[in-house]
């Protein structure tokens, strides 16, 4: 029987036929266990699904790179992809084109936006993704910023005792020194979240099972979360326990011949801006704290210290010893990986490795790149993502993921590598991410790869993340290409 890292290694490499020829002659054993038999059937469903991700011809990805640059010669697209910048597979001798190649083209190439044609529109970042009347306002509201007690509440709840000192902008005045992330600039937000099946995707009457993903509340981060209601399931939505890592609204119903099966939940909450005052002269050495223990480890197959990731944290963090001054370099060498638009997480075996090696990466990709390479430093780092939104005036939201990391004495705060550093001679704006988050994102999740609540019985369509939702039915899971979803946020 082949051992299933070298199947790994083989569809990695584009050698689907000997892959299946494998997976067959596996299934084929009768003395396959059923954990054994579901990793070897999802090998093949990983193929599948690697596939619809790589849909292009050379003519096709040339065609769709030509509606930006008119006169683009074909020793300009070979050169371009002989270089990495589109993301080609190729399988069993043929090669395929990632199908947001030719999209992403424009983000890792300067020579490629140098010769898109003039009146060209360019791709707009997020409103938050860039220095703006936000960021002043929280940083306005930190320096402001007046305890009464002398405790604060961190993003997990612990109180910790604050010592007084002196604040230099009110001299004479005691100020307590905080220590942790300060909880700013409330939003108060109403959501709806949708997942519509596609119309006889699922044969009438068989029951379609839906997982909405679902905010727990976060001390400091998120709070006051209120269900409002939910529909299209024969039953109100059950929600995930408070302390699912991955927590979901499920709905199920039967399907309709001929009609969509449709879900939604409606829920409120409000939402902090997180603000940390880092003074990199004070950051100790991580404690020896067992709770922070599973934040300093490997965890394959997406966080492993391979040799490739050694060598680079070597070479960026050099002889550093200050552990702000490792996340800063570690931090900053992430952030020059382009973002891109990004394969599907399910298809990818090592993605922390995918985003040492691509040439570019998305938000997901380049947070679980930072957080390997912070572990292999000591330095525990964790996982966060869910969707960013904005005023309603903007009407803007998009799926997103980020993180946290632990720097003692100030305890966890937030990090987002893909936003980086912002455009700012001030550092509190430059800084805004490394120890910080706006008030216009909803945390789903606080972990990767977590269970759901009830048990999916088939594999996710993301095995990785949870922000679009999952779906099945008794014949199997319903991928991306048989439903769609939709995140509808209001300011209160």
């Amino acid at each position: 029987m082949p051992a299933l890292p070298d199947l790994i290694t083989q569809i990695d490499a584009g050698h689907f036929a000997q892959a299946e020829a494998d997976i067959s002659r596996a299934l084929a054993d009768a003395n396959l266990s059923q954990d054994q038999r579901d990793a070897y059937t999802f090998q093949r469903e990983r193929m599948r699904r690697i596939r619809l991700d790589f849909t292009l011809d050379a003519a096709a990805a040339q065609a769709q790179v030509r509606k930006q640059i008119p006169d683009l010669t074909d020793a300009e697209f070979a050169r371009w992809d002989a270089q990495g910048h589109l993301e080609h597979l190729d399988i069993d001798g043929q090669r395929h084109w990632f199908k947001r190649a030719p999209s992403n083209l424009f983000r890792v190439s300067a020579e490629a936006r140098a010769r898109r044609a003039p009146g060209v529109p360019v791709p707009k970042d997020g409103p938050y993704e860039v220095l703006g009347p936000h960021h002043q306002e929280v940083v306005d509201a930190a320096r402001s910023y007046r305890p009464t007690v002398d405790t604060y509440r961190d993003d997990v709840g612990d109180h910790h005792p604050a010592a007084s000192t002196t604040d230099d902008r009110n001299a004479g005045s005691p100020r307590p020194l905080v220590v942790g992330p300060l909880s700013l600039t409330p939003r108060h937000v109403t959501v709806t979240q949708s997942l519509t099946v596609k119309p006889d995707t699922v044969p009438a009457g068989e029951t379609v099972r839906a997982w909405i993903p679902y905010p727990r509340a976060i001390p400091g981060q998120q709070e006051n979360i209120r269900f409002l209601g939910s529909s299209g399931g024969t039953a109100p939505a059950q929600i995930a326990p408070e302390d699912t890592q991955q927590r979901t609204a499920y709905l199920q119903a039967p399907a309709v011949a001929g009609q969509p099966t449709q879900f939604e939940v409606r829920y409120e909450l409000t939402v902090y801006a997180r603000h940390t005052d880092i003074d990199p002269a004070k950051v100790q050495p991580t404690p020896n704290d067992p709770a922070l223990q599973p934040y300093l480890t490997e965890r394959a197959p997406h966080v492993v210290f391979t040799p490739a990731l050694r060598a680079f944290s070597q070479r960026i963090v050099g002889d550093e010893t200050n552990p702000y001054r490792i996340f800063e370099k570690l931090f900053d060498a992430v952030d020059r990986i382009p973002w891109a638009g990004a394969r599907e997480y399910s298809t990818l075996s090592n993605i922390s490795d995918y985003a040492l090696h691509a040439g570019h990466a998305d938000c997901g990709q380049q947070t679980l790149l930072l957080i390997t390479l912070l572990r292999l430093n000591g330095i525990p780092a964790r996982w966060q993502s869910g969707m960013v939104y904005s005023d309603d005036a903007v009407g803007y939201n998009n799926l997103h993921d980020w993180g946290a990391v632990y720097l003692a004495p100030y305890g966890w705060v937030p990090m987002d590598v893909t936003t980086g550093r912002l455009h700012s001679s001030t550092p509190a704006l430059r800084d805004f991410y490394m120890g910080g988050l706006d008030a216009y994102r909803i945390a789903f999740n606080d972990d990767y790869d977590r269970p759901l609540v009830p048990a999916k019985h088939y594999p996710r369509s993301d095995t990785v993340d949870n922000q679009r939702g999952e779906v099945e039915w008794s014949g199997g899971n319903l991928y991306y290409d048989q439903w769609t979803y939709d995140f509808q946020s209001h300011m209160k």
